[in-house]
């Protein structure tokens, strides 16, 4: 089994939208994911919300912030933010767990063309883990 955490600042966005992407292309059982922010935020705009639900992508679920279960539950956290310290994660290692980067730009929630961009970044970066974790099914 692997878990995946994807994490940005305040779980309003970023994290939601790759772990969104994550769930609806991935075929394999075995592995989940989950989001978090390293602060719990507030909801997420309406106007955010609508322009994701324009390409295809329906966030879900209340914000989280970081919480023990969740560490200790990843195997792989992925920093989708460009804002968060990798060094929360620096313990990762020495439990065996992974951590990847991808350093998104945060962006104002009324900017729909703007969003739309950083959910087609995410959606790109999120299709080439599935790939590469091979939770794509075969033809």
């Amino acid at each position: 089994m692997k878990n995946i955490l994807f994490v940005c600042k305040y779980n309003r966005f970023r994290s939601k939208v790759a772990e969104t992407v994550f769930n609806k292309l991935n075929k394999n059982s075995k592995i989940k994911a989950r989001s978090a922010g390293v602060i719990k935020g507030r909801p997420l705009a309406p106007e955010t919300i609508r322009a994701a639900r324009e390409v295809g992508v329906i966030i879900k679920n209340p914000t989280q912030g970081l919480s023990t279960k969740l560490l200790l539950w990843q195997d792989t956290t992925i920093i989708v933010a460009d804002d968060v310290p990798t060094q929360i994660f620096k313990e990762n290692k020495l439990y065996g767990k992974k951590t990847i980067v991808w350093k998104v730009p945060d962006i104002h929630h009324n900017d729909v063309p703007k969003i739309q961009r950083v959910i087609k970044v995410i959606e790109k970066k999120v299709g080439e883990l599935v790939k590469d974790m091979g939770c794509v099914q075969s033809p």
